[in-house]
């Protein structure tokens, strides 16, 4: 589920979409914001199924948990290194 396995693509990854994530979080965003980013972008991508909002939250837990990423007053931010 974090990583790619033989039944999740590596597109599907929740460290890739963390990265799709935090390529969009170029400013401070709220989270709706960055899911219409995230959206955007994937639809670039040729025979890449968009994600739905559950997989999209587990990756935004997933970057809060690594402490990639802050929420404060309802705005998304990347963290400092």
């Amino acid at each position: 589920m974090i990583l790619p396995t033989k039944h999740i693509r590596p597109e599907r990854a929740l460290l890739t979409v963390g990265a799709d994530i935090l390529a969009c979080l170029h400013e401070p965003m709220t989270v709706s914001r960055v899911w219409d980013g995230v959206r955007k972008q994937e639809g670039g991508h040729i025979g890449v199924a968009p994600i739905n909002y559950d997989w999209f939250i587990l990756a935004l837990d997933l970057l809060f948990i690594l402490n990639a990423v802050s929420f404060d007053s309802g705005v998304l931010r990347k963290s400092a290194p």
